[in-house]
């Protein structure tokens, strides 16, 4: 049973990293996102919240943190081949591997039963997730900005709607959860 649930948590991880590379624009991230974000991930793992919401967080950190160090190493023209990729191999790298080998990605009793009959690591599943919606959050934003000739519909929008995607999901899964 072991060997399945890392073998399904090794395929999750496999996943999302191929998303991510597969990423065509690298979009900035505010500061203010930033720093909610990392607000977030302190304060829920302060009050004891489920692994699966803090792992939202740390996700949305993630993408948050690889959009600010590329957008730097362009503004200091920094160029080599692979770059997008060598930072976000990187953040995950320096992010998820200290996470498990101190036993808070792996731990038996920090598992969902997945509807496939295997078992997910929590936070692992929160950081996919949370990383994902994110990037689908800031991407859209960058989106609707373009369909408004450059301009946002509302102040604060690019904080609102990552941020804002961020505590519904945690709401969904402290619902769920």
């Amino acid at each position: 049973m072991e060997n399945k649930k890392n073998y399904v948590n090794s395929i999750i991880a496999a996943i999302s990293i191929v998303g991510l590379l597969a990423a065509k624009q690298v979009l900035a991230i505010c500061p203010i996102c930033t720093i909610a974000v990392g607000a977030g991930v302190g304060v829920s793992r302060w009050l004891g919240i489920d692994d699966t919401i803090t792992g939202l967080w740390v996700g949305g950190l993630i993408v948050s943190l690889i959009g600010w160090t590329i957008n730097w190493l362009n503004k200091k023209n920094f160029k080599f081949r692979f770059k997008a990729v060598a930072v976000i191999l990187s953040y995950y790298i320096l992010i998820i591997v200290p996470l498990y080998y101190s036993g808070i990605i792996g731990n038996p009793n920090n598992n969902l039963l997945c509807w496939c009959g295997f078992y997910l690591d929590k936070l692992l599943l929160g950081i996919i997730i949370g990383g994902s919606a994110f990037y689908f959050a800031a991407s859209w934003y960058e989106y609707l900005k373009e369909k408004n000739n450059g301009r946002a519909y509302f102040p604060y929008q690019k904080i609102v709607m990552p941020v804002g995607l961020l505590l519904l999901l945690s709401l969904i899964f402290y619902l769920l959860i």
